[in-house]
């Protein structure tokens, strides 16, 4: 299936088949893809946990609000999270990536509030959100990104320190009795002539 395609028929499900399993390579294909997602100056702000264990799942339903039930039902839930200690990030991109981006971070993100540098690190984890729905979407593999939780309470459960839950996404395979699927709910998009402009 071409990429397009694969675009045309994701779509964010909202029942899952809980016996239909996503293989282990999968779910390593999808962590190698998160580990290469892009972001500003290589900051690579983020923690990405993989949960699969039934029994924390449970927990982290108790906090999904409208989202329970997938958080049950899916194979994985993928929770992103970003640096919330910003003594940690500097330090990580002292050691782990370049001299001209731990620079550019001293001289032009670290002088802002800390309110500030954390919105700015939120938006690069949003970068590794948008290709992970993409690789998922293209390895045929069904997904519910997820804001409608508690962050505070995934922190809680995951036992987070330094990290802040953003969003989760529920993934696995959709149940047939899913309502929402393109071929019993069409995908309303906004017409190209509106939103593409070729200049």
């Amino acid at each position: 299936m071409s990429f397009v395609n694969a675009m045309r028929e994701r779509y964010t499900t909202k029942v899952y088949n809980p016996n239909k399993k996503i293989s282990d390579k999968d779910i390593n294909d999808l962590q190698e893809v998160l580990r290469l997602s892009p972001s500003s100056i290589n900051s690579q702000p983020w923690q990405f946990t993989f949960v699969r264990d039934q029994e924390l799942k449970e927990k982290l339903s108790a906090v999904s609000l409208s989202n329970s039930q997938k958080v049950i039902d899916c194979d994985t839930v993928v929770v992103f999270s970003r640096v919330d200690n910003l003594d940690l990030l500097e330090s990580q991109l002292q050691d782990e990536v370049s001299t001209g981006a731990a620079n550019y971070y001293r001289e032009f993100i670290k002088i802002k509030n800390d309110e500030e540098i954390k919105i700015w690190l939120s938006k690069q984890v949003y970068l590794s959100l948008g290709v992970f729905l993409s690789a998922c979407a293209n390895m045929g593999i069904d997904a519910t990104p997820m804001e409608g939780i508690y962050p505070v309470g995934y922190d809680k459960v995951l036992e987070n320190e330094d990290y802040s839950t953003l969003v989760a996404v529920a993934i696995g395979y959709r149940d047939e009795s899913d309502t929402n699927q393109p071929d019993k709910m069409p995908k309303s998009r906004i017409d190209a002539d509106k939103v593409l402009v070729s200049l």
